[in-house]
């Protein structure tokens, strides 16, 4: 059985590499007729997959044999990161005629990529009727439900018979993004309801749509946030979400395949700012431009260390009693820092999942703080054991192990504790980056360290 799918596979793979020299060889020939049939015979990722890796010239034939519609298709399965030079290299109004046919809110995040006499320039030449949707949608505040939603949606009337929406249904379906849920307003545009296309399919053609609809519809406000959009639909599995203003009346839907971008985006976004980077920072960036974004937290954690030095110097008497303290000073630093990262890690991720919202910020730092305990009680038993052994002096052992005790309970507290104010505040948790906590647990252990070292200096020389 294996064997067989093993063959099968293979298979595929050499039907599949054979159809794309074939793509290739028609597009290189120039020949149009022959070209197009076997390229839209690709699935649209590997359409846009194949147009990325071809030259420039290469792309201004495939514009030439495409017509807008087609190749919105392939842009839109693109990474709107890499897809501005795309619209540059294209003839202006052949690019707006891909924007206009595009979904209007793709069309939206790709316009924000760009600087605004791009924009406009665009947006004269375009459709009147696709501009017009465009530019209500760039009004709103980026990173919001209003900039992430669609206005291609279907909305039926409360009032209508089921006969009716369907026919209603019929003529909207080719430019809504989804048919699945239909919404349902009252005479004066509010959203009452949502209706699912099998709902309409079971019931009798005579049945008033308002006998048959869910009330119970959640929706997100056109202000709301992105990331708490797609909190609610990982809670709520919806393929869609609509967006409402203050009076409620529906102005678009969010759909499931715009959520994942934004998972994507918020990701990258807080995995950057764990990694004390300003921006997410790209293969594709030059060197010049990587610097430019991890340079202002390094410059930050640079006096953040020359802080922690000077710190180490005011225990310079100390060290000169007792000079092997100063081989443990790493050690110590290290483990504190280690265990801040994997509480910032799980404090950072449980806001970002909404966890906390459901078992108590107060309850987790509990937990933190009993866990920092254990570890830290752990870890310190078995360094003062080994340094016991290895220089035979227990005082010094008991020193070491009682600071890193001291310091991993410290800085697991503290790893889960600064995220959750700074969450508090409105603040992105995420900037309390792993090399912002170690920094700072870096400085707790000091002082634990050469505090206890000061305190009980009689024992050590």
């Amino acid at each position: 059985m294996i064997e067989s799918h093993v063959k099968y596979e293979e298979q595929y793979e050499e039907k599949y590499k054979e159809h794309w020299d074939k793509v290739l060889a028609t597009l290189n020939e120039g020949d149009v007729d022959k070209f197009r049939p076997v390229y839209l015979e690709l699935h649209p990722h590997d359409q846009a997959v194949f147009f990325i890796e071809q030259s420039e010239e290469n792309r201004l034939h495939i514009y030439s044999f495409l017509s807008p519609d087609e190749i919105a298709e392939v842009m839109i399965n693109i990474e709107l990161e890499d897809i501005q030079p795309y619209f540059t290299e294209m003839d202006p109004r052949y690019a707006s005629m891909v924007l206009g046919e595009m979904p209007a809110d793709d069309a939206v995040d790709i316009l924000n990529q760009m600087d605004k006499e791009q924009v406009v320039s665009f947006l004269t030449i375009m459709d009147k009727e696709a501009a017009e949707e465009i530019k209500q949608l760039l009004h709103y505040e980026e990173k919001t439900a209003g900039s992430i939603m669609t206005t291609e949606y279907v909305a039926i009337l409360k009032s209508q018979t089921v006969t009716q929406a369907m026919q209603h249904l019929k003529k909207e379906a080719p430019e809504a993004e989804t048919i699945y849920y239909l919404y349902v307003l009252d005479d004066d545009k509010r959203l009452v309801g949502v209706a699912s296309l099998r709902d309409l399919i079971v019931a009798d053609d005579d049945t008033l749509i308002g006998d048959i609809i869910s009330e119970k519809i959640v929706a997100v406000s056109v202000a709301k946030d992105q990331e708490e959009v797609a909190q609610m639909i990982r809670n709520y599995d919806f393929l869609a979400l609509p967006v409402v203003d203050f009076q409620n009346h529906l102005l678009g839907i969010i759909t499931v395949d715009d959520i994942l971008d934004v998972m994507e985006e918020e990701a990258s976004d807080d995995y950057s700012k764990l990694a004390g980077i300003t921006e997410t920072d790209r293969p594709n960036d030059n060197a010049f431009s990587a610097a430019k974004k991890r340079l202002p937290w390094l410059i930050i954690l640079l006096f953040m260390g020359m802080f922690t030095a000077s710190l180490i110097g005011q225990f310079e008497a100390t060290l000169d009693q007792v000079a092997i303290l100063a081989i443990f000073i790493p050690l110590i630093a290290g483990m504190a820092g280690n265990s801040g990262t994997q509480a910032l890690a799980v404090a950072v991720r449980g806001l970002a999942t909404g966890d906390y919202e459901h078992i108590g910020k107060t309850k987790l730092i509990l937990r933190e703080a009993a866990t920092g305990i254990i570890t830290g009680t752990t870890c310190g038993i078995v360094i003062a054991v080994v340094i016991f052994l290895w220089k035979g002096d227990l005082y010094l052992g008991l020193l070491v192990g009682a600071s890193i005790m001291g310091s991993l309970i410290v800085a697991t507290i503290a790893g889960s504790l600064v995220p959750i104010i700074m969450d508090r505040f409105k603040i992105d948790p995420a900037i309390a980056s792993g090399p912002f906590i170690t920094t700072i647990n870096d400085i707790i252990s000091v002082l634990i360290y050469f505090g206890l070292a000061t305190t009980f200096m009689g024992y050590l020389v």
